[in-house]
């Protein structure tokens, strides 16, 4: 073997390795469609699969096995199990919940809890804005769906919330954000008024917190809701928006 071959068989050593490592860090994704066909998922979870996409919603997260993840606003739960069954057998879903809302969906969250594909959750009542336990940190993945309009309304500080949410991701973590559209332009007391909010608005306030905006999902959008009322039993389905946001590095 010349010295030349050589020295290149060596340099290209630990570039393999490198690679090889990269890989056994990044595994496939699951077989989502089959996790939200599993027959052990209630019934109440089902009927809410009509109106929320769950296959292509977790394709946009891009969650997989042996991921730690932050479900922020996790309420009963419904999307916190989804999450937890795409990252198991070896990673953890932090199942966020002011403590108001809490108190709210403890009786249909804590059963949840008892059952065998909630087994790697971890129950998380704390702020919105100092929202993971101590020493909680390098997250792979943060998802905050339908509920960062309601903390236009609460005692909660969204800057330091978003900046926690940026902190609490491990460089290249990604965060995704699902809400119900508002106009463009409407001022954030839609939030309480009409339970939505600005896109933009949104955008701007996790931009503010070191994000990079990566891509937008439009599987959840419905040009034709006026975005003039209520979300609650809407005349025709309501517009929402998916964002996803990555931590640079």
């Amino acid at each position: 073997m010349n010295s030349i071959y050589r020295r290149g068989l060596f340099a290209l050593v630990p570039a393999l390795a490198l690679l090889a490592t990269g890989c056994a860090m990044a595994p496939p994704p699951p077989d989502y469609a089959a996790i939200v066909a599993a027959p052990d998922r209630s019934d109440a979870d089902k009927k809410n699969d009509d109106r929320r996409e769950p296959v292509k919603m977790l394709e946009f997260t891009g969650a997989r096995p042996g991921m730690k993840v932050l479900d922020m606003g996790a309420g009963a739960g419904y999307s916190t199990e989804l999450l937890a069954r795409a990252v198991a057998p070896d990673g953890t879903v932090y199942a966020q919940n002011g403590q108001g809302m809490y108190a709210r969906v403890k009786t249909m969250l804590e059963p949840r809890l008892k059952t065998p594909a909630a087994k790697n959750i971890v129950n998380d009542p704390r702020p919105y804005d100092d929202p993971l336990p101590p020493g909680v940190a390098n997250l792979d993945l943060v998802t905050f769906f339908y509920f960062y309009h309601d903390t236009t309304y609460m005692p909660v500080d969204r800057a330091k919330m978003d900046k926690a949410l940026f902190d609490a991701l491990k460089p290249g973590g990604t965060f995704v954000i699902a809400d119900y559209s508002a106009k463009p332009g409407a001022g954030i007391g839609v939030g309480k008024t009409l339970h939505r909010i600005d896109q933009a608005t949104e955008r701007a306030e996790i931009e503010a917190a070191g994000f990079q905006f990566v891509a937008e999902g439009d599987f959840l959008r419905n040009p034709d809701d006026p975005r003039t009322e209520p979300i609650f039993h809407p005349k025709q389905p309501v517009d929402i928006f998916v964002m996803k946001f990555r931590k640079p590095g």
